[in-house]
């Protein structure tokens, strides 16, 4: 079995080509996919979680489904956010992506 993933690896050889060519080029690939696929994708999950844990009441957010509106209560998993007079929904905090001014222009 090891010797047909490193055979599969290496692929047809080439006169003056190096078998250990082939797994530095899969090295490098998994690489670029880590710093530019994998990496990015887990640092915003990271800030979008911090972002959730740090809300409070009178926060305005964007909720998932594109609603605007302000925290009036928040529970552990849940908010009730304000999105007109006398109108509120109960969400989860999950549903929360971010705070409107993000999207402001200058």
């Amino acid at each position: 079995m090891e010797n047909l993933l490193f055979v599969m690896l290496a692929g047809p050889s080439q006169s003056g080509q190096s078998p250990y060519m082939s797994l530095i080029m899969m090295g490098l690939i998994i690489a670029v996919f880590y710093f530019f696929m994998i990496r990015p994708q887990v640092k915003r999950q990271k800030e979008l979680k911090n972002f959730r844990s740090a809300l409070k009441k009178g926060d305005k957010v964007i909720t998932t489904g594109g609603i605007y509106g302000k925290i009036t209560q928040l529970d552990e998993h849940t908010a009730l956010i304000e999105v007109d007079s006398n109108v509120t929904l109960k969400i989860d905090k999950s549903a929360i992506l971010r705070d409107p001014s993000d999207m402001e222009t200058k």
